[in-house]
């Protein structure tokens, strides 16, 4: 497998401002030299990730997440380091001629690869069919009468499977395709009668589903007719794709969503693309599964809020509950919609329209709580004193949970005035209910918010003597090619933790090979993760300009002498071990022992 170029890639970094990169997916502030902002990598209430411009490098303080901007697309993306490069290069107009040989000349071997090939070329092969055969006539007729126009039906690369039993896998097996990866995606079926091949999905329309690079990565099929089929059948999961990890739509909604910081979710492709044709160019799908933390962390890394627009049958109210739930738990500001009973978004804008799906139901969705409000009605007699009770404390213990006192006050007044009830009764309970939420939380697993910061900074502003002086004096070497060799040459024995001894050998090897000091650059040549995350936390040390030879002498000193006390240590324990079992003349020979130790130490 080719490499790509060493002075490819660091002109694909050093082009690419990690502060800009980051940006698309973490807001940040500038305080200083650095900027921060909450770390995408683990929930936080207060910024403790921090985005260093000089040194292009990040770090997170609360969970140690840290790295160059490769890295951080590795993480936050998934891709591989060849993707990160390959996706950084497009941004700069960096042509990579080894990669683009690699992708297109040879077959490769990788099973994902063949998988994703695969489904790229069906996406076209159904493409084609739908607009320029005979047999795709009747499926662009039912579309265009749905209120497809062909502008969305080419956005969204909609096709059609032709009512064949082989025409895809004789295309595939035309073009060199193994069919048995074919059959590990569910596009093609093996006969159980002699073993030959046929096409899963047959006279549908065709939805291609992408990842997160635009990729094809699995396809949904509509039915036409009203045969004993499913409506629709969609791709099972495989190694390309997870329905759990994958929403629809989302590489074609991306930038929208970040300039509005705002995203729509929908139950499906059908409801996303009739959406976007009344104007939702923001607006995505979780496909036939709820949506799940993953979905909502994927939301989070590009919007600040996000309107949930389900059905509006029972199994849409209920989804439309968790979600909420998931979400806000993200850290997500969230609205539902409200569609009319027995109705979708899809029939519900030919039916009324692009202007009043846009002004009566995205326009009109509710707050997390006025939809709790009416979520907890479904179902009850508000007339029987019981369960208008049951309601009543159902509604109290949400509003408890409401961050703002502001909050709590509007929907008790709501609750008060409705029901004429006391508001001094019900504020009375409602502080019950929140001093016993907060004792639950208080008792439960500790958030790592502001609090896990401050105490991790702590932990580290008091670490033994020996180990900060490794510390800052690794970062003092990060820095500077000269003190590297320096400290090379007077620490001897190295250092006694394992870890630094590390990256102090990755970064003699960094300078040999003629490198200038280079924090981003450096980081690539590391390739254990965590050896990365401490080298990251080290380059944001805050540390003098430079090393005077008197400080150096200093922490030379703490770091060579730390084995010797080490065992003088051991030697004061084995001498409390000998008095106490009264061994004296053992005793006095260890104490003799020791002092010769603490001669040298001088």
């Amino acid at each position: 497998m080719e490499r790509i170029p060493e002075d490819l890639i660091e002109k694909v970094r050093s082009s690419s401002e990690i502060v800009d990169v980051i940006s698309d997916y973490v807001p940040l502030k500038k305080q200083g030299r650095n900027y921060f902002g909450l770390c995408p990598f683990h929930g936080e209430k207060s910024p403790s990730f921090s985005v260093s411009p000089e040194k292009q490098i990040y770090h997170c303080f609360g969970c140690g997440a840290g790295g160059n901007v490769f890295s951080f697309l590795m993480n936050i993306e998934g891709y591989s380091f060849i993707e990160a490069v390959t996706q950084l290069g497009k941004k700069s107009d960096i042509e990579l001629p080894q990669i683009h040989q690699q992708n297109f000349s040879e077959k490769s071997s990788d099973e994902k690869k063949a998988m994703t090939e695969i489904h790229e070329l069906l996406a076209k092969l159904y493409h084609h069919c739908l607009l320029h055969t005979k047999q795709g006539r009747p499926a662009l007729e039912y579309l265009e009468k749905r209120g497809f126009t062909r502008e969305s039906i080419e956005r969204f690369q909609i096709g059609f499977a032709p009512d064949s039993w082989e025409t895809a896998s004789q295309f595939l097996q035309k073009r060199g395709m193994d069919l048995h990866i074919a059959e590990k995606v569910g596009l093609i079926g093996k006969r159980q009668s002699d073993g030959k091949p046929y096409d899963r999905f047959r006279n549908r329309v065709m939805f291609p589903i992408w990842d997160r690079t635009g990729a094809v990565v699995a396809f949904g099929g509509r039915v036409l007719d009203g045969k004993d089929e499913p409506k629709y059948l969609n791709s099972p999961e495989s190694k390309i794709f997870q329905k759990g990890k994958t929403l629809y739509g989302l590489n074609l909604a991306r930038a929208e969503m970040r300039q509005k910081q705002h995203a729509v979710i929908f139950e499906g492709y059908v409801d996303t693309i009739a959406a976007y044709r009344a104007g939702v160019t923001n607006g995505v799908a979780s496909l036939g599964t709820s949506l799940t933390d993953d979905h909502a962390a994927i939301l989070k890394r590009n919007v600040q809020s996000v309107t949930i627009c389900y059905d509006s049958d029972r199994a849409g109210v209920e989804a439309a509950f968790r979600a909420s739930e998931i979400l806000t738990k993200q850290g997500c500001t969230v609205k539902i919609s409200q569609m009319p009973d027995g109705m979708d978004p899809d029939d519900y804008i030919s039916q009324f329209g692009s202007d009043s799906f846009l002004k009566d139901i995205i326009g009109a969705s509710l707050t997390v709580m006025a939809f709790k409000i009416q979520y907890y009605r479904r179902g009850k007699n508000l007339r029987d004193e019981g369960e208008r009770m049951i309601y009543i404390e159902e509604i109290i213990q949400e509003i408890a949970r409401l961050p703002k006192a502001v909050e709590r006050d509007h929907y008790l007044r709501q609750i008060a005035s409705e029901f004429n009830l006391s508001l001094d009764a019900l504020k009375q309970q409602q502080t019950q209910t929140f001093k016993q939420l907060q004792r639950s939380k208080d008792n439960g697993p500790k958030k790592r918010d502001n609090n896990f910061r401050i105490q991790t900074l702590l932990q580290k502003s008091l670490l033994p003597r020996n180990l900060n002086a490794e510390r800052i004096v690794l970062a003092h070497m990060l820095k500077s090619e000269e003190a590297a060799f320096l400290i090379q040459e007077k620490l001897e024995s190295g250092f006694n933790v394992e870890e630094h001894n590390a990256i102090a050998a990755y970064l003699y090897a960094f300078y040999e090979e003629g490198n200038k000091p280079n924090v981003g650059l450096f980081m690539q040549r590391i390739d254990d993760d965590k050896l990365r995350k401490l080298a990251s936390e080290l380059a944001m040390l805050t540390i003098s300009e430079e090393l005077n030879e008197i400080e150096l002498a200093d922490y030379i000193r703490i770091i060579s002498s730390y084995p010797l006390l080490r065992e003088i240590q051991e030697k004061e324990k084995q001498q409390e071990d000998a008095i106490r079992r009264n061994e004296i003349k053992l005793a006095a020979q260890i104490a003799q022992d020791i002092m010769r130790m603490k001669r040298s130490l001088k």
